[in-house]
């Protein structure tokens, strides 16, 4: 256990947190990472490209002309692929593109992940992230305090004001714990977290 400092967003200390090190100080493996950023991409891709093939394209019931003795070549359909209007060979079809991988493959790749922001001092703890209404400004004003333009904000439930605010603002992405991920981890220069998501981090990968 290793104790981190907790800030208000004005940018001031207001306690300490017990960090577990069994997320916050683990291994790092840059291959793990590399394997699970692969299957969160993969898994996004919607795989939805699709042709008609000669069984799909409608039509070519009736064959073109008799076998033989017309001198041309033989064809059995006017939909083959060779002609206009016919089939695509070998065309993408329907496709899922997810990768499986072994949830504790995963959740090591967290562990790896959040302690990289901890070592590379790009990890920021809040208590709260109070604001008035749906202001974007509010949002741009606290990320200033503490220098930062690039991050990914954790939060512990569901917090319309903060996810509405940080919308419109570049490189700033808002998310709960329960999606929580290395992809975006890693897609972002500093790592914010509330200090009830820690808790509820650290209870389900420690």
């Amino acid at each position: 256990m290793g104790t981190f400092a907790v800030y208000d967003i004005g940018n001031r200390k207001v306690s300490d947190i017990e960090l577990d090190d069994r997320v916050f100080n683990a291994e790092i493996n840059p291959s793990l990472f590399y394997d699970v950023v692969r299957a969160t991409l993969a898994s996004q891709r919607k795989g939805s490209a699709s042709t008609k093939n000669k069984a799909l394209v409608r039509g070519g019931g009736a064959k073109p002309w008799r076998q033989k003795g017309t001198g041309r070549a033989r064809a059995g359909s006017r939909r083959s692929p060779l002609w206009r209007g016919g089939g695509t060979i070998f065309g993408p079809m329907p496709r899922d593109y997810s990768i499986s991988l072994p949830k504790k493959m995963k959740q090591a790749a967290l562990r790896g992940a959040l302690s990289l922001k901890r070592q590379e001092a790009k990890l920021i703890l809040l208590d709260d992230f109070p604001l008035e209404g749906f202001k974007t400004r509010q949002v741009l004003e606290v990320l200033k305090r503490f220098q930062v333009e690039d991050a990914l904000i954790v939060t512990d439930e569901k917090r319309p004001q903060l996810e509405r605010s940080a919308r419109n603002i570049p490189n700033v992405q808002v998310l709960r714990c329960e999606g929580l991920n290395v992809y975006d981890i890693l897609n972002h220069e500093h790592l914010i977290l509330l200090s009830p998501a820690v808790q509820k981090i650290q209870g389900v990968l420690a």
